[in-house]
């Protein structure tokens, strides 16, 4: 093998590694780049309480409806999408309910919020774990 095409051979060698440490070294500089994971928003939701929101947002922190006992509250002239934010503490849950006595309902975990329709639904229950 000449000099020549031994030297054509490494400068081809060389351009490949310093075209891949180039595309590695880009890749984990942009790895690193990408932000953790966001914040929580701020619910406006007091701890112990479920909160119903405006729309299926959290509405910058401001739900419309806020309920703090156990047992059934009726839901009048609510529209469309809704969040539900079962902030509960200890485990509580609440049921939202197609009947108005809290009865034909869908299940929260405490520290879940989930959007409903609520054209439909005329009741939340909150309830002990």
């Amino acid at each position: 093998m000449s000099v020549k095409r031994i030297r054509n051979a490494a400068t081809g060698l060389l351009a490949t590694v310093a075209l891949t440490m180039t595309a590695f070294v880009g890749l984990s500089g942009a790895a690193q780049a990408i932000p953790a994971t966001p914040p929580a928003p701020d619910t406006g939701c007091p701890s112990g309480a479920v909160c119903i929101y405006p729309d299926e947002s959290w509405n910058g922190g401001n739900p419309s409806h806020v309920f703090w006992s156990y047992g059934v509250h009726r839901i009048y002239n609510q529209y469309g999408d809704h969040r539900i934010f079962n902030n509960q503490t200890g485990g509580a849950a609440i049921d939202v309910c197609y009947g108005s006595d809290g009865t034909d309902c869908a299940f929260i975990s405490a520290g879940f919020s989930q959007v409903f329709n609520l054209t439909p639904i005329n009741s939340i229950s909150l309830r002990t774990p």
